[in-house]
């Protein structure tokens, strides 16, 4: 069994693994966060609708998801050293392969095997970043899972200008594919020197019961076995969908507001700036309500969040179709939303242990995927009532009731299962 030790005794060097980690995530972002520029590119040359394409994503953020528990069960059994390289291996070869077939898909059935490989990739990265994150920062948890997760939800903020100027000026096959082979290189190159604590980690006494951090490893099964994991899950999910929504349907929101390409700065075009201005915030968010969850604590900041993240709602239905309100609600809602990957994570090895964190945040990260199957119903609410203000209602009122079960709900819940885990004597990890 690994030895356990106290954070303060590791080397320095895990801020060299966190920024590999950083970086690994940023390469795997575009195909989301950058998603929303090809949409239009490829209805213009296929004629395909708009919901059919969108599929491809929902195939993306489906398959990204849901492949993660495999991969991160993978990387715990196969160790700190092999685990992560082999997993980044792959995945970044396979990153690189699914927007190479994306490059030259002429059918929808092609786009989706793309989306499909892709998302495979990508989410074998993921596990594995969010993982070593967990793993090696027992003591900064937050702070360290949100730098890591502000890599997918900012990196594609460093990509957006020059992806839109390569689909404008070469065609979307051609910002495709040279992404493709760029980042999945650059991937490669990051595997050769990506590896894990070879010890488990713990944080310091007063670390662990101020954030009321679980001295027992709960196996995968046994996670999946406690009702507190589902509560999260369905927080997760429901608040998941929300962002999803806004990150797929931006571009085709703000086209039929009528205000996607007016100049509002410099120049710039509305939707080139809250495209920019989203990812920015969205992985300010990761960093900044995982640091402040250290301290406050992981239910506490969830509350906060989620409720600024229905008043943003509330603000963009009804001022969201001036052009300087739409970038400024856009950037507020996706500055509320970006925390869930970094605080659930945290709250997840806070609760469950980090020996198996790998896995069982992988586990708890498929509720994003589940979420996704809600995305395209975002378009059957717009079509049956005639504006998308009513999805704005929606989504706002989703996370309204997540930051009460937050509160109320898994506050109260997990310290319960907090105080059966010290009774029954669990210790260790």
């Amino acid at each position: 069994m690994s030895t356990t030790v106290e954070a303060g005794s590791v080397p320095s060097h895990r801020w060299l693994q966190l920024g590999l980690g950083v970086l690994s995530m940023i390469l795997i972002a575009n195909l989301q966060y950058a998603w929303t520029l090809f949409v239009g590119p490829m209805r213009e040359a296929h004629g395909w609708k708009t919901a059919d394409i969108q599929w491809a994503f929902t195939i993306f953020i489906a398959t990204e998801t849901w492949i993660t528990p495999f991969a991160g069960y993978a990387v715990d059994k196969l160790g700190p050293i092999k685990g992560p390289r082999l997993m980044l291996l792959l995945g970044g070869s396979m990153v690189g392969l699914g927007w190479v077939v994306n490059a030259f898909a002429d059918t929808l059935p092609l786009l989706y095997t793309g989306a499909a490989v892709s998302g495979l990739g990508a989410g074998g990265i993921y596990a594995t970043c969010v993982g070593n994150a967990v793993k090696w920062f027992p003591d900064r948890r937050g702070l360290a899972v949100g730098c890591t997760a502000a890599g997918f939800g900012a990196g594609a903020a460093l990509t957006v200008v020059p992806i839109r100027w390569v689909i404008s000026t070469y065609g979307y096959n051609a910002a495709f594919l040279w992404f493709g082979i760029g980042q999945g290189l650059i991937l490669l190159l990051v595997a050769l020197v990506l590896h894990g604590p070879d010890r488990v980690m713990a944080a310091p006494a007063a670390v662990q019961i101020r954030m009321k951090q679980s001295l027992r490893s709960y196996t995968s099964l046994e996670m999946l076995a406690t009702p507190l994991f589902w509560v999260m899950y369905f927080m997760f999910v429901l608040d998941a969908a929300t962002g999803l929504m806004a990150t797929a349907q931006l571009a085709p929101i703000a086209k039929d507001f009528g205000i996607a390409d007016m100049e509002i700065l410099f120049g710039v075009s509305v939707l080139s700036l809250t495209l920019v201005t989203n990812n920015i915030m969205n992985g300010l968010a990761r960093p900044f309500f995982g640091a402040i969850s250290d301290r406050l604590g992981r239910e506490n900041t969830m509350a906060l969040a989620f409720t600024a993240s229905f008043c943003a709602y509330a603000l963009l239905t009804f001022a969201g179709r001036s052009p300087w309100m739409f970038a400024i609600c856009a950037g507020l809602i996706f500055f509320t939303w970006g925390e869930i990957f970094s605080l659930f994570p945290s709250l997840c090895t806070d609760t469950f242990g980090p020996k198996y964190a790998s896995a069982n945040t992988s586990f708890l990260y498929t509720a994003k995927g589940t979420s996704a199957l809600l995305v395209p119903f975002a378009n059957v609410l717009q079509t049956s009532t005639g504006r998308w203000e009513t999805v704005f209602a929606v989504a706002g009122n989703a996370a309204l009731v997540v930051a009460i079960m937050a509160f109320f709900i898994l506050k109260p819940l997990r310290a319960r299962q907090l105080r059966k885990d010290a009774a029954k004597g669990n210790g260790g990890a």
